[in-house]
């Protein structure tokens, strides 16, 4: 017998919970009746799980010093060397903190989940391996993802290699440093409200949040299954549209892959170029209020450099898209807080790989709560506030109205190839200070997302992609196709890259 078997006063405490009032009468009968079922969980105890196998060799790694990682980039240096051949020989790629390898810890940025290894190999670390190419180790990360700033990963900030002392952009900080530092050729992003995009454009790499559902997310720490994206993050487009060549389609493991697209050759649908690709400018994604007027300036100029290049290249407006953070906000605060916290990541009522190991191992953090960052934990009182009050209302209501708003990007789509918008409202700015007052935490981590978050709800492709400077820092300007087109996307972005140098710019 491994499953301990309840007392009758916990037994009266789970009713309680549940709104039952038993006597101990009652509980006693019921608990008899209960012992069947209690024995079918030690035969489900018993067995052993039912995970991928894990093939290439690798060892635990090492936490560098200092020296090793001047931006704070590097969570663990490690390596895993993949096949002898393949479209990725010779690539090197960081991991994202928030991708299972298995027997190298992952951390997520979080102090509560340190000390974690896990067991597997997420689906991507398996098919960048059979590719070939060398996996260095994991990139630090922002606090279990929840902010767009680069300052609340434990132990410390990640810097923008552009400049000391500024931030990379979260959550996906550590890879886009290490890409834009040089230090590898390829990283892992992950995307749930602009986690890819923002770092891209903070850092100046290119960054694709590819469609909802395109790359398979097995193995990789879930926030909430309708937003949850992961994709490639690189110093170039052909580096980039390569990485996703390999990442992308089913694994029969992941329920976001509802629509099972195969990958395509986006290397060679990228080479068609922009003549007479149509590209609608979104009035509303300029101009937000907390915009930074020379950074909106950088990409309309890029746009009409589109046009010199022979795109056909207008103006649209979509209104829509200035609620859009509004309606991501909901899904975002209770869909995270109930998944990734309250159901210790996992969740429940889906079908695919479960990684029980991490679900045990993050539960922890209701005896360390006070650890969380203060984004997270402004996120989780926001979300359990509407869960406990309004029941899931907003959360419903807000899926509902995010079809609603895919509809409002898909009309401006019908009468165009991709849209075009400032990725982030501003250029990247310096890292709060230690101690900090509360507000300037949290902006730093929430401001950048009115542009990107949307098309996280929607499941949009979008990618960042670097077009000049504003004193010395990156401006990046946001591409956004079709569902399931992001070679439309890879065709303005390999034009634009080929006919510039973005950082003359």
């Amino acid at each position: 017998m491994t499953i301990k078997r309840p007392t009758l006063s916990q037994l009266s405490d789970v009713a309680s919970d549940l709104g039952m009032h038993l006597s101990d009468a009652q509980l006693r009968d019921f608990d008899a009746v209960m012992q069947a079922s209690y024995d079918a969980y030690d035969l489900v105890d018993a067995l052993p799980d039912f995970v991928p196998r894990v093939t290439y060799p690798r060892t635990p790694g090492y936490r560098p010093g200092a020296e090793e990682n001047p931006y704070g980039a590097w969570y663990v240096k490690s390596e895993v060397r993949g096949a002898p051949e393949g479209k990725l020989t010779g690539k090197t790629v960081a991991l994202k903190d928030n991708v299972c390898l298995a027997g190298v810890p992952m951390m997520n940025g979080a102090s509560t989940l340190e000390g974690y290894v896990p067991d597997i190999d997420a689906t991507i670390v398996t098919r960048l391996l059979d590719a070939g190419a060398t996996i260095t180790g994991k990139a630090t990360c922002e606090y279990l993802c929840f902010s767009g700033g680069s300052h609340t990963s434990s132990p410390a900030p990640v810097h923008n290699p552009r400049r000391h002392g500024y931030s990379a952009g979260g959550s996906s900080s550590g890879s886009a440093a290490l890409v834009a530092a040089g230090e590898v050729d390829m990283a892992i992003g992950g995307d749930q409200g602009g986690s890819i995009r923002m770092p891209a454009s903070y850092c100046g790499i290119y960054g694709m949040k590819p469609t909802h559902g395109l790359v398979p997310y097995t193995g990789i720490m879930p926030i909430e299954l309708t937003l949850d994206h992961t994709g490639p993050m690189t110093a170039s487009v052909t580096d980039n549209a390569l990485m996703l060549e390999v990442l992308a389609g089913p694994d029969g493991l992941d329920p976001r892959q509802y629509a099972e697209r195969p990958s395509q050759p986006y290397r060679e649908l990228m080479k068609r170029g922009v003549e007479g690709l149509r590209i609608g400018v979104v009035r509303e994604g300029f101009g937000w209020p907390h915009s930074q007027e020379a950074s909106d300036a950088k990409v309309s100029e890029a746009a009409r450099h589109f046009a010199e290049l022979g795109a056909q290249v207008c103006e649209v407006s979509v209104p829509m898209h200035r609620v859009g953070p509004a309606i991501w906000l909901p899904v975002a605060c209770e869909g995270a807080t109930q998944q990734m916290m309250k159901d210790n990541g996992m969740g429940f009522n889906w079908k695919g790989l479960y990684m029980t190991g991490l679900l045990d191992f993050h539960a922890n953090w209701r005896q360390r709560a006070d650890e969380l960052s203060d984004t997270l934990k402004i996120t989780m009182l926001l979300g359990e506030y509407f869960i406990k009050h309004y029941r899931g209302h907003y959360y419903a209501k807000a899926q509902n109205l995010s079809r609603q708003l895919r509809l409002a990007y898909d009309a401006a789509l019908a009468n165009c190839d991709v849209l075009l918008m400032p990725t982030l409202p501003l250029t990247a700015t310096p890292l709060p200070k230690p101690g900090a007052p509360l507000d300037e935490v949290i902006s730093r981590g929430t401001e950048l997302t009115t542009n990107t978050c949307p098309f996280d709800v929607t499941g949009h492709p979008a990618m960042s992609i670097p077009c000049g400077t504003v004193d010395g820092l990156p401006v990046g300007l946001m591409l956004i196709g079709k569902h399931w087109d992001e070679a439309a996307i890879y065709r303005a972005a390999y034009a634009f890259e080929q006919s510039v140098d973005w950082t003359a710019l």
